[in-house]
């Protein structure tokens, strides 16, 4: 009886509970996001509750999907890992040493794992829809480019197989993501109270996919795409998936993860630079007096 009460220690205290919040915040996010895909690309079309072909109100749905999606996967998290749920944002943390780097390959790994989870689970509810959207434009799933991407991301027709263009849009896409997010938690700055952060960093990512989304899919998240690509691989999609290549692109898996952690340093940096530091030197006590002594008169 003595001991009911006491605080048991375990791995749910440490860096295990942390992974446990990653994996299931970045489950959330990947679950509602690519749901929200699914429901765009082949629910609606396929239940008979939508006859015109994918439009902009598809597109509306897809990066309102993906802005809650966010949200809820924060306020999940964001109570015990910080809720990065998003590698990018792990190495932005850690590049400006407010992360250990010890905890960033564990962090990395729920993610992605958590990613890949979701998206299985999203396959399993979305099957039947797939199933029917390939057998009635009469294709295989391998060739079937509009089903995978409900999982992950591909380049606009327009880059005509150039590597470059969709580099920087996920390099840029994910500088203003992490811009946005220092900007929102920064309590030195303008941050949000009543706890709406997570609501607003949401709105961040909605924003980015009404802007520079039809580029190559606003990925911005290494696990957000890899994780779900790893799966339409593994389920049917071949080449596509892995090592991402159809008709006007090849070899594209790596862009959505090199792109977003460039992109996530400089988002870091600038920050910093413009803001992170301006806020500090305006908001840390004078050498020799403490921020509670008043400055001397003049």
């Amino acid at each position: 009886m003595a001991e009911q009460g006491q605080r048991r220690h375990g791995y749910r205290e440490g860096l295990g509970g942390e992974l446990l919040a990653e994996f299931l915040g970045t489950f959330v996010l990947i679950l509602l996001g690519c749901a929200s895909v699914a429901v765009a690309v082949a629910g609606l079309p396929g239940s008979g509750r939508q006859s015109d072909a994918f439009g902009p109100a598809n597109w509306l749905i897809i990066a309102f999907g993906w802005g809650f999606a966010v949200v809820f996967g924060v306020y999940v998290a964001g109570g015990v890992s910080g809720a990065h749920i998003n590698p990018a944002v792990t190495l932005a943390f850690a590049v400006r040493r407010a992360f250990p780097w010890r905890k960033v390959v564990p962090y990395v790994f729920a993610q992605l794992v958590g990613a890949f989870v979701a998206a299985a689970l999203v396959f399993a509810t979305y099957s039947w829809a797939i199933d029917a959207f390939n057998a009635k434009a009469g294709l295989p799933r391998n060739q079937s480019l509009d089903t995978f991407a409900i999982f992950a991301t591909f380049p606009a027709k327009y880059f005509a197989g150039s590597w470059w263009g969709p580099l920087l849009d996920q390099v840029v896409g994910t500088a203003v993501l992490v811009l946005l997010i220092f900007a929102l938690i920064d309590a030195r700055n303008t941050a949000p109270a009543a706890n709406l952060g997570p609501f607003l960093i949401g709105m961040a990512v909605t924003a980015i996919g009404l802007t520079f989304g039809p580029n190559a899919g606003y990925a911005i998240n290494p696990a957000r795409d890899l994780g779900p690509r790893l799966w339409t691989f593994l389920t049917g999609w071949g080449d596509i998936a892995l090592p991402g290549s159809y008709q006007w692109f090849s070899w594209y898996f790596w862009i959505p993860i090199v792109g977003p952690l460039v992109g996530a340093v400089i988002g870091a940096v600038v920050y910093d630079l413009f803001i992170g530091h301006v806020v500090a030197a305006r908001t840390a006590p004078e050498p020799g007096r403490t921020s509670d002594q008043p400055p001397p008169a003049e």
